[in-house]
């Protein structure tokens, strides 16, 4: 049974917006399965180990797919910019570990989402785009956003290693979201994948020989569960994109603020404070209204086209 033949009890076929956002759910759940992990193997496998692994398990599971055509894998026109991508995605992937193994999940997650806030700046200067003042006045809130979680005040700011590997992570993750705009125009998103996956296994690897150690079978099965859920993760993710619309899809990314509270209190005991959840509502409206005001543009710009 294919996912738009589900009905709903004395219903119709789900529309593509509900199928996305199903999509988009699973999306949620096994990325907060898979940072839940990450933190619970933190103490004996360093972020940088763990990169390494989830990288290698996730090319174990393509394997197949990359073994039966291996040119619609590999072959591009672009080796050295996917090299650059693969190398800062890399980064963003051991800065991120490094993040909710020191972090509470709810206040990585929350600082996660600001990827969308670096994209603005990213896209002037790289891409060139014209910045419309609301879109400014929406990125300036949510930096805001960022500095009520770091909790400025008399006594000083709560800003250590973790706060800003998430920050980190962040900005080389809307670096690479941005290079995608380049390369998906010659690329299929197969392509992409692979190579980030190859050369995410090559490049962690130096880094992971430093703290380097095998591990045993139980740790092992963690570890390939890792590199399953970042796999499930991203094809969730992609699925949702594509079946739902952009705007209607993009909240529901932000449910998994909701779970990694949840799990945050129930495994680790992590309560997040005042100052924490008030951050983090402005942070996700700002971001929110940056896709919002994204999609309408480019949807008048699509009407537009057809008008011409």
């Amino acid at each position: 049974m294919k996912l738009e033949d589900i009905r709903l009890p004395g219903g119709p076929v789900l529309t593509p917006n509900l199928r996305g956002a199903l999509w988009m759910l699973g999306s949620a759940v096994s990325f907060t399965f898979m940072t839940t992990l990450v933190k619970f193997l933190g103490s004996d496998y360093p972020a940088s180990l763990q990169a390494f692994y989830r990288s290698a398990i996730s090319w174990l599971i393509l394997a197949p797919a990359i073994l039966h055509n291996w040119r619609a894998a590999y072959v591009t026109r672009q080796p050295a910019m996917l090299m650059f991508r693969s190398a800062t995605g890399t980064w963003a992937l051991i800065l991120a570990f490094y993040a909710y193994q020191e972090l509470p999940l709810a206040e990585a997650n929350a600082l996660s989402f600001t990827r969308s806030l670096w994209i603005v700046p990213l896209a002037a200067v790289l891409l060139h785009e014209h910045i419309g003042r609301a879109r400014i006045l929406a990125t300036l809130v949510g930096f805001a956003g960022v500095l009520v979680m770091l909790r400025p005040s008399a006594g000083g700011v709560a800003f250590g290693l973790g706060e800003a590997a998430a920050l980190a992570s962040s900005f080389l993750f809307a670096f690479t979201i941005i290079s995608i705009k380049f390369m998906s125009r010659d690329n299929s998103a197969f392509t992409l994948i692979v190579w980030g996956t190859t050369l995410g296994t090559v490049f962690a690897l130096p880094a992971a020989l430093f703290v380097w150690r095998w591990p045993g079978p139980w740790d092992l099965l963690l570890l390939g569960t890792m590199g399953v859920m970042g796999v499930i993760t991203q094809v969730c993710y992609v699925k949702g994109m594509h079946v739902g619309d952009a705007a209607a899809m993009a909240p529901i990314d932000y449910v998994r603020l909701v779970f990694a509270v949840l799990i945050g209190l129930a495994l680790f005991h992590e309560i997040p404070d005042g100052l924490t959840l008030v951050g983090a509502a402005v942070i996700v409206a700002a971001t929110l209204y940056i896709t919002w005001r994204e999609h309408r543009i480019t949807r008048q710009m699509s009407v537009e086209r057809t008008m011409e």
